[in-house]
């Protein structure tokens, strides 16, 4: 699975509706409005590099309202969650 982040500038009268247009759009998991550099940072998580190559240009980036996108692709997450799952296995077996 390949995780994207695309920064969005955006109309500052259209957020609201550019924001949820963005979100309806299949393989955006999410889309947050910020405070900023940015107006919107949408996730994105598609299988293959081709399917990010069509979404941002071809989908994100003609939703009425987006004025420019800026994609990041992750390459590795770290979070709390993923930290105290990877120590916890095996503990239930403990006793």
């Amino acid at each position: 699975m390949i995780n994207a982040i695309v920064l969005i500038h955006a109309a500052a009268d259209r957020i609201p509706e550019t924001a949820q247009a963005i979100a309806d759009i299949e393989g955006v998991t999410e889309v947050y409005s910020c405070a900023g550099d940015v107006d919107l940072i949408a996730l994105v998580r598609v299988a293959e590099h081709e399917e990010l190559a069509a979404l941002v240009p071809g989908r994100i980036s003609k939703v009425p309202g987006v004025m420019g996108t800026d994609t990041h692709i992750a390459f590795r997450s770290y979070s709390r969650r993923d930290t105290e799952a990877t120590f916890a296995i095996g503990l239930d077996d403990a006793d």
